[in-house]
């Protein structure tokens, strides 16, 4: 038998699901399509951004309003800790003035929830939308382009062809490979480890995200981010060419560290893992590419667009997987599903991203430089300025800019 939709989406994470969702409220049928059966876990880093927000509310306010009120299922983000290896902690809230805030009832602008929890939610809402059929424990190991559309094959599984294909099932992607040709280039690719720990100590009042920056682990960094329940998503990451030049083994240099290192032994003397320690790569956005071709689009983790700095994936996927559904509306309503027609959707991405994407990559190539990162740590901790323009790094992209001045580090010199 051969199901024959418009579309179909591979992938039901944050990325897929977006695009899923926006094609619901446009009206459009798709079929979504994922290899596992929910909730499942996700290897991940669990921080969900203002970014990520703001896509699901361009596609419909209803679906984090609901989010908002899952206490068990996350916790409410309002700041990001940048810690050096001087010791120096450059704290930045997400808003201004938060102490003075009456949190119950200000919108956060970021969370932090495990990707079972997370996920599973957003495939709720798919579950309650009109346009959408949803396929899970289905593996797509075959696909192939023909004259009148997309064929899809695997073991067990009904074949499908489709008018168009949104490729959304992340970082090891065999279809992004196949259509796409994007392959792993070490220079713009990361490794990551996490493990979700207990009774670690000396979280944030206002549950900031850390970052550690460690000599011992440059140019690569150690994250502490806390989870419902008292709990604590932990690992680390750096850049795949100089894990390998470095002979890093992720793994134990985390163990270590957070047993050994004078600023985590006290933490993580009572500390104990929750599961194993998993790993996960990171294609990074580091450079652009061709994310879509004949009747096919790449969204999220499988188009590469991790941010090369923080390693955040889930904001870019999202938004993402709400630009091309938008795109595949207009092929379908258009009947032209050619690569130069889906030309305008990697415009449109890049548009969105590039600017963002571009600024964290210098920034991640001067963290290569520990001396670098030592004086930009010591400026920032004596000028209110400094942190007053990361603040609004959170919400205004442009804003970020002035991080790649030469005038603005003068300036900062200054105290000016």
């Amino acid at each position: 038998m051969m199901i024959e939709p418009d579309v179909c989406i591979l992938g039901a994470g944050p990325g897929g699901v977006a695009a899923a969702l926006q094609l619901d409220r446009l009206g459009v049928d798709c079929l979504l399509i994922d290899k596992a059966v929910f909730p499942r876990d996700k290897v991940c880093g669990d921080a969900i951004s203002g970014k990520t927000v703001w896509a699901f509310n361009r596609i419909d306010e209803a679906i984090f309003k609901e989010f908002r009120g899952l206490d068990e299922k996350k916790i409410n983000c309002w700041g990001i800790s940048f810690i050096f290896s001087n010791g120096r902690d450059l704290s930045v809230p997400y808003k201004p003035n938060l102490s003075a805030l009456d949190l119950s009832v200000e919108k956060p602008v970021g969370y932090v929830s495990k990707r079972i929890a997370f996920d599973n939610f957003l495939v709720e809402q798919v579950k309650k939308s009109t346009h959408i059929q949803l396929l899970e424990n289905v593996n797509y190991t075959d696909i192939r382009e023909e004259a009148d559309g997309i064929h899809l094959s695997g073991k067990d599984a009904e074949d499908i062809k489709a008018k168009v294909v949104i490729v959304a099932n992340g970082a090891l992607s065999q279809v992004a490979r196949k259509l796409g040709g994007l392959q792993i280039e070490k220079k713009h690719h990361c490794g990551a480890i996490r493990a979700y720990m207990k009774n670690v100590k000396g979280m944030n009042e206002y549950n900031f995200i850390e970052l550690h920056f460690l000599k011992e682990f440059m140019p690569g960094y150690l994250w502490i981010f806390p989870l419902p329940n008292g709990d604590a998503n932990v690992g680390a990451g750096m850049r795949s060419d100089l894990l390998g030049k470095k002979k890093v083994n992720l793994k134990a240099a985390l163990d270590r560290l957070i047993k050994e290192h004078p600023r985590f032994k006290d933490r993580f003397a009572e500390a104990e893992y929750d599961g194993p320690v998993q790993g996960f790569p990171l294609p990074l956005g580091s450079k652009k590419r061709k994310i879509s071709g004949n009747r096919f689009l790449l969204v999220g983790d499988a188009a590469s667009l991790i941010d090369p700095l923080t390693g955040e994936g889930i904001g870019n996927a999202a938004t993402s997987g709400f630009l091309a559904a938008r795109h595949v509306a207009e092929a379908l309503h258009q009947n032209e599903f050619s690569a130069n027609t889906f030309k305008k959707y990697d415009a449109e991405v890049y548009k969105y991203l590039w600017k963002e994407l571009q600024i964290s990559t210098q920034l991640q190539r001067a963290f290569l430089y520990p001396w670098l990162v030592t004086l930009t740590s010591s400026i920032a901790l004596r000028n209110q300025r400094f942190t007053e323009i990361i603040t609004s790094m959170f919400t205004d992209v442009d804003v970020r800019k002035k991080l790649l001045s030469p005038a603005f580090y003068f300036r900062l010199l200054l105290n000016r």
